[in-house]
């Protein structure tokens, strides 16, 4: 009896998990980045957000030009449109997801906000493609979205019910912005490949919080901790997590992508325990577990033989 040969396309067909998942853990760093610009330069955190995508963006577009590939973007109807659709919807997630949490709690915000994606995009799918989700997906985001709502615990919200409710409508918003981006860029444009859609739509999407991040407070005082910290803000959680997952939204499906997300708040959270030395709750404990297994139930299926993932190949 012969023994299977793995298959050359295994490695290509693990890439695309591999590269949300790497977006997800960046994405996680970032909450920290943000935090200490904050705290070294008092900017208001939607400036921080105007600051980290015009930086990330910035860095991208310096990448495309140290590469000779600056001057070969497609200058068609269909590359304006997918940058001008990427950046209004980063701005659109960084706005509505800052007027949560201005609204309520940061901990409801990023519980609605973070939460909400996978279910918007996978609602959305079953719409687009006239089909129902598939069990195993419907599992993994329940599952994702459980863990999530365990790991948050119960948000401490100190607000007016009028209040909660305009921050729970502007967590929904940035998450119906960010299933948005998710699905516009699930097909790629040709010629604009990710690094020049994260490269164009930051810059733009930076561009359209100026005006009110000007108005927050965006003047700060740029001493060495601070521009390594807002450095790293634009470069890691910022240019690359993007590249990352634009990358990966190019070899794995949209509803499986949008599960990529929930790496970030448990990223921050295992970040918050070794280096903080914060403690998981029993509830927490539970729901980080959660999460790794609603991760591990749509990305990781059993393969036919050697060939690669069944979750890359459509089925």
């Amino acid at each position: 009896m012969s023994v299977p040969l793995p298959s050359r396309s295994a490695p290509p067909g693990w890439s695309g998990p591999l590269l949300l998942a790497l977006a997800g853990v960046l994405w996680g760093t970032g909450g920290f980045a943000g935090s200490v610009l904050q705290e070294l330069t008092g900017v208001h955190p939607l400036a921080t957000a105007c600051y980290r995508l015009l930086v990330g963006g910035l860095l991208a577009t310096g990448a495309l030009g140290v590469g000779g590939r600056l001057r070969r973007l497609p200058r068609t109807p269909a590359a304006a449109r997918r940058v001008v659709a990427a950046g209004a919807l980063l701005a659109a997630f960084q706005s509505c997801y800052f007027a949560a949490i201005s609204a309520a709690s940061v901990s409801l915000a990023t519980l609605i906000a973070i939460g909400s994606v996978p279910v918007f995009v996978t609602c959305a799918s079953a719409v687009l493609e006239r089909r129902l989700p598939r069990p195993a997906l419907l599992a993994a985001v329940g599952c994702g979205v459980l863990g999530l709502v365990l790991l948050a615990g119960a948000p401490d919200v100190d607000a007016p019910p009028g209040q909660v409710v305009l921050g729970v409508g502007c967590a929904l918003g940035a998450g119906v912005s960010f299933a948005a981006l998710t699905l516009v860029n699930r097909r790629p444009v040709p010629g604009l490949d990710p690094l020049g859609v994260t490269a164009l739509g930051c810059l733009l999407g930076g561009a359209l919080l100026v005006p009110v991040a000007a108005v927050a407070g965006m003047v700060f005082v740029p001493t060495p901790a601070a521009a390594g910290a807002l450095l790293y803000l634009g470069l890691a959680p910022t240019a690359l997590a993007y590249l990352a997952y634009f990358g990966g939204l190019r070899r794995t499906p949209a509803t499986a992508a949008a599960l990529a997300v929930v790496l970030e708040p448990l990223t921050a959270t295992l970040l918050s325990a070794v280096w903080l030395g914060e403690v998981l709750s029993p509830t927490g404990t539970v729901g980080a577990a959660l999460l790794f297994g609603a991760i591990l139930l749509e990305y990781v299926r059993p393969p036919r033989g050697w060939a690669r993932p069944r979750l890359l190949r459509g089925e």
